[in-house]
């Protein structure tokens, strides 16, 4: 458990790439039964876009969120596992293009889709001890899946961003308490010059999934003395569109707080940028006041959860960059045969 003294969510934002794929198309090639897909459909990156280009995306609009001017940003950090480069840093692309440099510090984390809250992390320990003044953290990803494989059929693209600060009076949420829970579970992997990722089904649910967010939320509430009560919005790694709902039915959430996150049925799994996009949907409504619960989960395996409460700032701050309704509502459907050039799984 740690507790924050002063680390707060000046500005945040995501991005979701325009394409999209429907999963009953990808069913029809692999002749797979209709009735059991995962998601509805899924986001694709196009020709053009990479984890840094729609990191870069969702950056901007945090940064129009927060009207800080880049050259304050002390620290920039995305979390991904699907970087463009295996040696050269995301951060410091992201931080150029923004503006950031060059006196920033600038990371790459990696820890399966919970990349994303690991950097949040350190982005909020670094303010909160006061090193840097404004931090930015990423979770970004253009999420691999093998062809035929059941991965394929949610392993989708996507960023969310947010810049921490001290000033509550510039805040639209307050990070109160966070806390992680990991083991060596390997549910998931991916050697090195493997393009697609490997996955023991049996041990996705249950010794992964499940056991780590429930035991890490557990261990938040207990700890810091919160009450499901005090709980207005419940937000999870959304691999797919049930597990979710069963994390909040084993931790006795009220399955009403947890829908409003919900949007891996229509854009996918973003990995690193999964829970992180389902934050950014609840703070483009959520009322002063309000809490929520954060709980990302990445395999190998461990879980971050958050308690975050919703500040003032947020109905002025709300409106001065786009929603991410309006990039999860534009969409131009593309074929298996587009979807498999635009992911490079056809080789040119």
């Amino acid at each position: 458990m740690v507790r924050i003294n002063s680390a707060v969510i000046v500005g945040y934002g995501g991005y979701v790439p325009r394409y999209r794929i429907r999963s009953e198309e990808i069913a029809r090639i692999w002749g797979r039964d209709k009735s059991e897909l995962p998601v509805e459909e899924k986001s694709v990156a196009g020709l053009d876009e990479d984890t840094v280009t729609m990191a870069v995306e969702a950056a901007r609009i945090a940064i129009k969120r927060a009207g800080v001017p880049p050259s304050k940003i002390g620290a920039v950090h995305v979390g991904t596992e699907s970087k463009p480069y295996a040696v050269k840093p995301s951060g410091t692309i992201v931080a150029e293009a923004i503006g950031a440099v060059p006196s920033v510090t600038a990371a790459d984390f990696e820890f399966a889709c919970k990349a994303g809250t690991e950097a949040l992390q350190f982005i909020t320990s670094l303010v909160d001890a006061g090193r840097i003044e404004y931090g930015l953290a990423i979770g970004a990803d253009t999420a691999q899946g093998r062809p035929g494989d059941a991965l394929e059929f949610t392993a989708a693209c996507g960023a969310a961003a947010f810049i921490i600060g001290r000033d509550k009076n510039e805040g639209v949420a307050e990070i109160e308490a966070w806390t992680s829970y990991v083991t060596d579970t390997p549910d998931f992997w991916r050697r090195e010059y493997e393009h697609y990722p490997h996955h023991t089904a049996r041990f996705t649910g249950d010794p992964a999934y499940f056991h780590h967010i429930v035991n890490s939320v557990k261990n938040l509430l207990e700890n810091d003395g919160y009450t499901l009560n005090d709980i207005d919005y419940a937000v999870f790694h959304q691999p797919n569109a049930r597990f979710p709902l069963v994390a909040a039915k084993l931790l006795g959430i009220d399955l009403e707080k947890t829908k409003p996150g919900l949007i891996t049925g229509y854009i996918g799994n973003t990995y690193a940028a999964s829970s992180l996009l389902g934050l950014v949907k609840v703070l483009d409504q959520a009322k002063s006041g309000q809490r929520i619960l954060l709980a990302s989960f990445g395999s190998g395996a461990g879980s971050d959860s958050y308690i975050i409460r919703v500040l003032e700032g947020i109905e002025v701050k709300r409106s001065l960059a786009p929603t991410l309704d309006k990039f999860i509502e534009r969409k131009t459907y593309i074929d298996y045969a587009i979807y498999a050039r635009h992911r490079k799984k056809i080789l040119m």
